[in-house]
């Protein structure tokens, strides 16, 4: 099967039931993506297929063949931070990072949808990644952060 991951053509030969979080933990060696609870509730698995905030652990493999994956690795680089990660790091939001991946996927894909949430909108498209550590309020000072750095752009 074929995937185009973060700006890349991959094969993997895998059953097509297979998560697309283990395609590419596993398979492809991209560990940012975080496998949380399995079933599609927390968001620390979060990735954009094509262009979509979706949750790897319920995706199936077959379903991603042919798809664009854009994962954590390929948000941005470390000389060009995405202005989401950017805005992360400002706000010091993560305290034990390990649903950060997620949380700043889940991010961008509001700002590509929405440009200019309000406190509600950030509120309910990020209420579905959890947060054990209850960094909520960094959140989503973050992202309007991140916002105003967009339209600026």
């Amino acid at each position: 099967m074929q995937l185009l991951v973060n700006g890349e053509e991959r094969t993997v030969d895998v059953e097509d039931d297979m998560p697309l979080l283990w395609v590419l933990r596993d398979e492809l060696g991209l560990k940012g993506t975080k496998y949380g609870c399995g079933i599609a509730q927390c968001g620390a698995c979060t990735v954009h297929m094509d262009g979509v905030a979706v949750r790897s652990c319920q995706v199936a493999a077959a379903t991603a063949d042919g798809a664009e994956v854009v994962t954590i690795e390929g948000l941005g680089s470390p000389d060009a931070l995405h202005a989401v990660q950017d805005a992360w790091i400002a706000h010091q939001v993560a305290q034990c990072g390990y649903c950060q991946s997620g949380q700043i996927m889940q991010a961008a894909s509001l700002l590509e949808t929405n440009p200019e949430p309000t406190d509600d909108d950030i509120d309910i498209v990020m209420g579905g990644n959890l947060c054990r550590c209850g960094t909520y309020p960094r959140i989503r000072a973050a992202v309007k952060t991140a916002a105003a750095k967009l339209q600026e752009a």
